[in-house]
């Protein structure tokens, strides 16, 4: 069972202030909310919700709203005292199954309209509001998957209407669309084609953009960025968004999986166009309004001609940014792009000692008496090649090792590495083509275990092994694309089947 996502109308920063953020799952996704259980104090903060939604659907400000659900036009002398029988049951009719994400039977319906009826005026208004607030109150409201039908105890394909809703939750964050409602209703949702095509179609949809600003940023980290530059709301804008436009071009433009890790395109605005030299001459030109010292300006998609040091998301300033120090960048690269686990450093880890008198000795150098040590070497034998591999960029993302920087001198930035498979680099150009060549399989193996278990909403088992192995290989194989790793995730058993639970007599 999971938790549905809020899809109350009702006024954002008033959400957002009382609602606290879900805390991420065992996944690592917030959307993995099958532990979390509804306290009173949040009940509570429901139903304030609930009601200042129904109460700004029927003011003013929410006429055109509460037009579109009753399908009727309004005077400009109707008031909701005004409310008919009629309307209040055209209401009902299109409200609960939009609430409730799929459509509802006769019976079903015939007891919310029971509540208002013989009723008119002001009490009529009164009771369609209450049974409104019960549908928003109601577990089926809350939780996703109740409503399906089934045998309880057994694997079995979801309904039309659970799959269509967990592919617009998956690819949308949202609940279904009219067209993918419509056609869970006629039973076309089951034929692969049609399905794939509502993939195709969803991806090119604007809603799409929350698969970058959730699930890439939540599983790449991105939101570390908040607390690094927030005092700094500009240069935190071009930064972050940056990565996030990169990624929905990489998910919704049928951009290949590994050009996660290079890529001759890239997004860039105001704050981060002096990271890519000679290529932001080629830019669109950006007029300052007088009077204005900085301002937010949007990305504009740039190919990467000249920029040395570029290109993917790893060697992004913002990414850079967010994983200041070798440590710190190759424990990001391990954990996020290649999904190896790496525990944390012992309490009793001694610090970095500095360099002994009359030496002056790098920190890499002095990071390798700290690296002897027994205990941390198992870590660090994995996590220092990454990272220092990242060397010649400094902490704000510069790089430092270009010829325009060196011009004809001698670089003393050491960059190389050994990784535990015995592959040596000298630099991270030769890393990522590594990363691109014998990696590929390791790295996307990862993109499929964090799609798979952000689509399921929850973490994989030993029993999703299979899934995620025929995945990755197809894609290895086929140079695949992004487009066809969410129309694979979303044809997958785990997706498609389910386990209904027994219900007891007590929940009837």
């Amino acid at each position: 069972m999971v938790e549905a996502e809020q899809t109350v109308v009702s006024d954002s920063s008033l959400v957002l202030k009382l609602l606290p953020t879900d805390p991420p799952g065992a996944s690592g996704f917030i959307n993995d909310t099958n532990a979390a259980r509804l306290s009173p104090n949040l009940w509570d903060q429901y139903l304030h919700l609930g009601n200042a939604a129904l109460e700004k659907l029927f003011s003013k400000s929410g006429r055109a709203q509460l037009s579109k659900l009753m399908g009727a036009s309004f005077s400009d002398e109707w008031q909701s005292d005004d409310l008919s029988p009629e309307q209040a049951e055209r209401l009902i009719r299109t409200f609960a199954p939009r609430a409730l994400r799929r459509p509802l039977t006769e019976e079903q319906l015939s007891k919310i309209l029971a509540g208002i009826a013989g009723k008119k005026g002001a009490e009529l208004l009164a009771a369609t509001k209450f049974e409104l607030r019960a549908v928003l109150m109601s577990p089926q409201f809350f939780y996703r998957g109740l409503l399906m039908k089934g045998e309880p105890g057994k694997q079995q394909a979801v309904d039309p209407f659970e799959l269509a809703e967990r592919l617009s939750y998956f690819l949308w964050e949202d609940r279904p669309d009219e067209e993918l409602t419509r056609l869970a209703l006629d039973g076309s949702l089951s034929d692969e084609k049609i399905f794939n095509s509502q993939v195709s179609r969803m991806l090119a949809s604007p809603k799409a953009r929350s698969l970058a600003e959730s699930f890439g940023a939540q599983w790449l980290g991105i939101d570390s960025l908040d607390e690094l530059v927030g005092k700094d709301p500009i240069r935190h804008h071009a930064l972050k968004t940056q990565a996030i436009d990169f990624l929905n071009y990489l998910f919704t433009e049928q951009r290949p999986v590994m050009e996660l890790i290079d890529s001759k395109v890239t997004f860039v605005n105001q704050g981060t166009s002096g990271f890519y030299g000679k290529d932001r001459q080629r830019m669109k030109r950006y007029n300052k309004a007088k009077g204005i010292e900085r301002q937010r300006t949007p990305n504009q998609k740039l190919e990467l001609v000249h920029a040395e040091g570029r290109g993917g998301l790893l060697t992004m300033p913002g990414i850079l940014t967010m994983n200041q120090g070798p440590i710190q960048r190759g424990t990001w690269m391990l954990r996020r792009i290649m999904g190896v686990e790496v525990g944390e450093p012992p309490a009793d880890t001694p610090p970095i000692k500095g360099s002994p008198r009359g030496e002056n000795l790098s920190f890499r150098e002095r990071f390798e008496a700290h690296r002897s040590n027994p205990s941390c070497a198992r870590c660090h034998v994995k996590i220092d090649p990454l990272g220092f591999a990242l060397e010649a960029y400094d902490r704000n993302g510069q790089f430092l090792d270009s010829s325009e920087r060196l011009k004809g001198k001698p670089s003393t930035i050491d960059s190389s590495g050994k990784l535990p498979s015995g592959e040596t680099f000298k630099n991270f150009a030769e890393l990522k083509s590594i990363l691109l060549t014998s990696q590929q399989e390791v790295i996307v193996r990862n993109i499929v275990e964090q799609t798979l278990s952000y689509a399921l909403c929850r973490k994989l088992t030993r029993s999703d092994q299979a899934v995620v192995n025929a995945i990755t290989k197809n894609l290895c194989e086929n140079k695949g694309t992004w487009l066809s790793l969410f129309q694979q995730v979303a044809n997958s058993v785990p997706f498609r089947e389910t386990m209904i639970e027994a219900t007891s007599k007590d929940d009837e």
